[in-house]
């Protein structure tokens, strides 16, 4: 039986891997964490030393998911999407937070100073949400709002009757 893969994306902070743990527990489906596999994996190709982070081997990343990703049924959590191959994804969720509960939560994980402001500015303009629109076709791109707990209940309902309907138009 085929199953639908998904990209779950979004400024840091906003609430992929709580989102992505649930979902993938609740159908059944793979989830992979991309930093966690980087780490794992040590898929890096630098360090960042303004932003104090690794820098992901996009390439290597790829490699490493590809088989996955043909197999269906995989849920990826990461903060940037233009660099997978359009044909692994069925459907985009762009997650989005209002800044007062994400300087919050970032300043949680110890983000201060540039990487903190860059991470806020990037949810003020958009940059994840026009990234996924310029990278994928626009209609499978949907933006879901992540401030609450009552949005990741209705954000996992959302998603759980997208993918049944999906099974059934689709095996």
């Amino acid at each position: 039986m085929r199953r639908p893969n998904i990209l779950l994306t979004g400024t840091p902070g906003v609430g992929k891997t709580t989102l992505g743990k649930e979902l993938a527990a609740r159908v059944g489906a793979t989830y992979v964490n991309v930093g966690d596999l980087a780490k794992e994996g040590e898929l890096y190709e630098g360090f960042d030393e303004e932003y104090e982070c690794p820098i992901l081997d996009e390439d290597r990343v790829i490699d490493e998911l590809e088989d996955k990703m043909n197999e269906g049924g995989v849920i990826v959590d990461y903060h940037g999407c233009d660099f997978f191959p359009e044909r692994w994804f069925h459907i985009i969720f762009v997650l989005r937070t209002e800044n007062s509960f994400l300087y919050d939560r970032l300043e949680s994980r110890g983000y201060k100073g540039k990487k903190l402001q860059d991470n806020i500015q990037c949810e003020i303009f958009q940059t994840i949400y026009e990234e996924a629109m310029s990278s994928y076709k626009e209609e499978i791109v949907h933006q879901l709002p992540s401030n609450t707990p009552e949005d990741l209940e209705r954000n996992l309902d959302q998603i759980i009757q997208w993918i049944e309907q999906w099974m059934k138009d689709n095996n």
